[in-house]
């Protein structure tokens, strides 16, 4: 049985895997927020419970909200920001008393869907998450690409691309403290932001398929954005399938608007990259950190 924790900045969720991709068991806590040790202790509550509920004991993988350094164990570039400097790596194993893998949750997510998801069998896969942040993740020939750096795939900390239609008062810095990052245009907050009526990203999708002209700018505009960020990628990796997840992903006018926008930013004479949808939806964070154990080491 295989054990995959999402450590969110809000809720902290379990879900336990038969070896064949069966759900067996799932429950979710709130995130102890600004705790690390109420965060542990949380973590090794789900654990538990996914345990008893199943009636086996199971390997482990978490996806958190940044990266262990290799240069020194600890966690790294967390916007969940009371785990920065943590020795996560050290505390959990022993706490658990077994080993445990760790990976950032975008490359989590990106497994799963590249694993048993939207992009199974692909060669090459990217997948993003684009809600309150931007984050990405990378798999090829189903193996998770990590990075000497441990930052594979974080395309929303490069600057966003010269652009014809920047946010009219975009973010002087990123929370990451660099200037223009492409997370600053392409979050969920920019989005409204740059509607700028005070409302939320879904509504304002809702109303840009009813034909309010403002709501359907800001989306086209949205998605030229993504459709330059994205071109830099497909020149970098030239994926096979680019899986989008998040709250934004639902938004189902993006997988036509950045298709048609994106080749004037790839070099190519033609972009047979697909754009998806996450299989599945929200449960990909928590299945990719269950897949971290293969199945002849689990």
């Amino acid at each position: 049985m295989r054990i995959g924790i999402d450590l969110g900045g809000t809720k902290i969720e379990g879900l336990a895997l038969a070896e064949d991709g069966r759900e067996l068991a799932r429950t979710r806590l709130p995130s102890p927020r600004g705790n690390y040790g109420d965060t542990l202790a949380a973590i090794m509550a789900v654990v538990e419970s996914l345990e008893r509920a199943a009636g086996s004991r199971g390997s482990v993988g978490i996806g958190i909200p940044g990266a262990l350094s290799p240069a020194t164990g600890l966690v790294k570039n967390a916007n969940s920001t009371w785990l920065n400097g943590q020795p996560l790596a050290v505390d959990l194993p022993r706490l658990l008393n077994r080993p445990v893998r760790f990976a950032n949750d975008a490359n989590c997510f990106a497994l799963s869907e590249a694993t048993d998801g939207a992009a199974a069998n692909a060669s090459l896969v990217f997948g993003v998450i684009a809600g309150t942040g931007t984050g990405g993740g990378l798999v090829v020939d189903g193996r998770l690409i990590v990075g000497a750096n441990a930052i594979a795939g974080e395309w929303g900390h490069n600057p966003m691309p010269a652009s014809r239609t920047e946010l009219a008062d975009p973010p002087t810095h990123c929370y990451c403290g660099r200037q223009d990052c492409i997370e600053t245009y392409l979050s969920g907050p920019a989005f409204e932001r740059d509607y700028g009526k005070g409302v939320p990203a879904e509504r304002i999708a809702e109303r840009a398929r009813s034909g309010e002209p403002d709501a359907r700018q800001a989306l086209e505009r949205y998605a030229d954005r993504m459709a330059r960020a994205l071109g830099t990628v497909i020149n970098i990796l030239d994926p096979d399938v680019i899986v989008l997840g998040g709250g934004l992903s639902n938004i189902e006018m993006l997988y036509d608007l950045v298709p048609e926008r994106w080749a004037p930013y790839v070099f190519s004479d033609r972009v047979a990259t697909r754009l998806v949808p996450a299989k599945h939806g929200d449960s990909s964070g928590v299945r990719g950190a269950a897949w971290l154990w293969p199945n002849e080491g689990a």
